[in-house]
């Protein structure tokens, strides 16, 4: 009686640790959406550009200027040419965002996911996608002398 119990034990075992077919299905349909997704897998695995846009992030929330001015490029892009003046870079983007209102809409785009769009990682990431014709607020992240540095933040 007891080697019957005992194979009970083990065919219900090994029985349960089969797949079953829904369980196949499922895999099979959440690899061939990984497969078939662009986006999905193109945010950069990098840990020293992870740290740096959650310190950008931080900075940003809190209104750190002089953490975010460290974070910059020196031709920090921040107006596109729509403007009489044409394009605006550098000096004077705070008070841009301050007079504008901007800092909430920085912090949602910063938000995003980043991925990658030639030299620079960019969010939101349907600005890096061909097939959406996006104008809204934009921010890239590019690699300048080894490090990861806030190149822009414009809309249009």
């Amino acid at each position: 009686m007891k080697i019957f119990v005992s194979l009970l034990l083990l065919l219900g075992l090994a029985i349960a640790g089969c797949k079953s077919p829904e369980r196949r299905a499922r895999e099979k349909a959440a690899a061939q959406a990984k497969k078939e997704d662009p986006e999905l897998g193109r945010e950069s695995p990098d840990v020293d550009f992870q740290a740096f846009v959650g310190r950008l992030r931080k900075a940003v929330q809190a209104r750190d200027m002089n953490a975010l001015a460290s974070m910059m490029t020196a031709d920090f892009a921040y107006v596109m040419g729509s403007t009489p003046e044409g394009d605006r870079k550098g000096d004077g983007v705070f008070q841009h965002w301050d007079e504008r209102g901007l800092w909430p809409e920085l912090e949602g785009i910063l938000s995003e996911k980043f991925v990658q769009k030639g030299d620079f990682m960019v969010a939101p990431p349907q600005f890096a996608n061909q097939a959406v014709d996006y104008d809204g607020y934009r921010a890239g992240i590019r690699r300048v002398g080894g490090s990861w540095k806030f190149s822009y933040f414009v809309n249009g």
